[in-house]
């Protein structure tokens, strides 16, 4: 059986600031919802292992010492197995993904995390009936955080996707053009583009340990329109086909990053 991810901050493990040296043996703490939840939902017992990871590459693999250290639920006592610093993938796999009803944008988020996406961009489209505004945007941005931690933890990863800000279409085709500038590639996924995804030009890793971008940018079920198209290939997009079908928002983003990781090689 695969261990259990629970993810750590300086926060919630004691000693503060104990995973910046921890090492064979060290003795520590989880605290707070996590260790909660794998003391009273996991109920992990003595011995058995658990990974630590930061969200940001480290891997601290774990021996169950004390679930409830202290008979406190939110405490588990852990003893450091191993310590692994997992290296950024060499391409910096992103969803662009527009806003969505009935939680379609979240499970976009959800599986696309699951595939190895390193970065989400809400992104509000001309037609997007969902609309984030005020307080509804940061709770949004909540929600897609909250569904790439959950998603990184059921499937072991060591890194949790950022969730950056929504984004209109002006201000996505300036990030385009950047991505694009930094040796990056953008594809706009469209039902009406001729060159499929498969010929896609992709980048080279970089050099001094720098990631360059490769993007899908996924519209609202209404579609892209011809005028956000024209402006992202403007700003250096390439616009592909996915296969011969039209494929929904929540799973259109995930598939083509699925393709394009293996293309890479990122699922070697």
């Amino acid at each position: 059986m695969t261990a259990p991810v629970f993810i750590l901050s300086d926060q919630t493990l004691e000693p503060s600031g104990a995973a910046a040296s921890a090492s064979t043996g060290t003795p520590l703490v989880l605290t707070g919802s996590e260790a909660r939840h794998a003391v009273v939902v996991r109920r992990l017992r003595v011995a058995e292992r658990v990974d630590l990871v930061d969200g940001a590459g480290l891997r601290l693999i774990c021996e169950v010492t004390e679930p409830g250290a202290g008979g406190v639920k939110d405490r588990l006592g852990v003893r450091v197995v191993e310590r692994c610093e997992e290296p950024a993938a060499p391409l910096r796999l992103t969803l662009v993904q527009a806003l969505a009803k009935g939680g379609r944008d979240e499970r976009a988020v959800e599986t696309a995390t699951e595939v190895g996406v390193e970065e989400v961009l809400p992104w509000q489209a001309d037609r997007c009936v969902s609309v984030w505004n005020g307080p509804k945007a940061t709770r949004g941005r909540a929600r897609w955080r909250a569904a790439a931690r959950e998603a990184a933890k059921q499937s072991r990863r060591a890194r949790v996707p950022q969730v950056a800000g929504p984004r209109d279409t002006t201000a996505l085709a300036a990030w385009t053009r950047e991505a694009v500038r930094g040796g990056g590639a953008v594809l706009v996924l469209h039902e009406e583009a001729t060159a499929p995804i498969a010929g896609a030009a992709l980048p080279e890793p970089g050099e001094g340990g720098t990631s360059p971008v490769v993007a899908v940018i996924v519209g609202p079920e209404g579609g892209i329109s011809a005028e956000e198209t024209a402006l992202l290939e403007e700003a250096g997009a390439q616009a592909v086909r996915l296969g011969p079908h039209v494929m929904r928002t929540a799973s259109a983003g995930p598939i083509a990053l699925a393709i394009l990781a293996q293309r890479a090689g990122l699922w070697g």
